[in-house]
């Protein structure tokens, strides 16, 4: 798997493995209830647009494998694609991909030879009507400090209505001497003590952690099966689209941009089987 995996072992370490992408959007309230929104109501796929960027001092906390065992689509496209996949999962699915990447101030500013942007170019196909959307996914590493850490936002369009979301400006800002003006989200993880004790249990940031370990000791006592996991969590079960969309990426940039076909056994099939790469 080509994305940030988390793993808990419970018991006997050959025995009970489990996995899942740690994609903390699925539980952010708003990400969620647009999930919901898209499959009912909004018709089938048309368009999809994401934004996913971090300051370019980041560049020198991920210098260990910036560029050699991943690359900034892997790290923040990753969780767009994930929402993506995970809105249209059984109803759609991506068939083809072009990446393309922006380079220089990763080579000539921290002397790391990676892009500082990727976006990646996704055609998606709806299984009923046949018909066809376009997914584009965009991530930098080169931002400037800003009011707040991290941008990101997406853009759907479905054939009966749209959604916007920008989750990191929620309506809250502070500004102060000592730090200037900022956007806050506390929804992702409340920072600040509450009377010296950590508070943050809440945030969808620490639920995503909180929904894993639950699932894992509901499935070795035998209170669910991993079919419900697959429901629920990002699992390696249910993440194989987008990490093919990742890897097909990645496959484009060291080609020349060529296009990466998804293929699968069938028309129905939800498990990619090869990337095709096409020239």
């Amino acid at each position: 798997m080509k994305c940030k995996v988390q793993s808990l072992i419970i018991g006997h370490p050959l025995l009970m493995n489990y996995f899942f992408c740690l994609v903390h959007k699925r539980f952010d309230p708003m990400y969620s209830d647009a999930r919901d929104r898209i499959r009912d109501g909004l018709g089938e796929f048309s368009y999809f647009y994401s934004f996913m960027s971090q300051p370019k001092f980041q560049l020198d906390t991920f210098r260990s494998w910036a560029g050699k065992s991943s690359d900034i689509s892997y790290y923040l496209n990753s969780h767009h694609i994930d929402f993506h996949v995970w809105s249209l999962y059984g109803r759609a699915r991506p068939i083809r991909v072009i990446a393309m990447g922006a380079t220089g101030v990763a080579k000539s500013q921290y002397d790391i030879d990676t892009e500082d942007v990727i976006t990646l170019s996704v055609q998606w196909i709806n299984f009923e009507s046949k018909t066809v959307g376009t997914a584009i996914y965009t991530s930098s590493w080169i931002s400037a400090k800003s009011d707040t850490h991290t941008q990101q936002k997406f853009h759907y369009v479905g054939h009966q209505g749209e959604i916007n979301i920008d989750q990191a400006h929620r309506g809250y800002t502070v500004a102060s001497d000592t730090n200037g003006y900022l956007s806050i989200n506390p929804l992702y993880m409340k920072l600040v003590p509450t009377d010296g004790y950590f508070a943050g249990q809440n945030g969808y940031g620490y639920r995503s952690f909180e929904a894993f370990i639950d699932a894992v000791t509901d499935l070795n006592s035998k209170k669910v099966d991993m079919n419900t996991c697959d429901t629920k969590l990002a699992t390696i079960g249910t993440t194989f689209q987008e990490t093919a969309v990742l890897e097909a990426g990645r496959i484009s940039l060291n080609n020349q941009c060529a296009m990466v076909e998804i293929a699968y056994e069938n028309d129905t099939s939800l498990i990619p089987i090869e990337l095709k790469l096409l020239k």
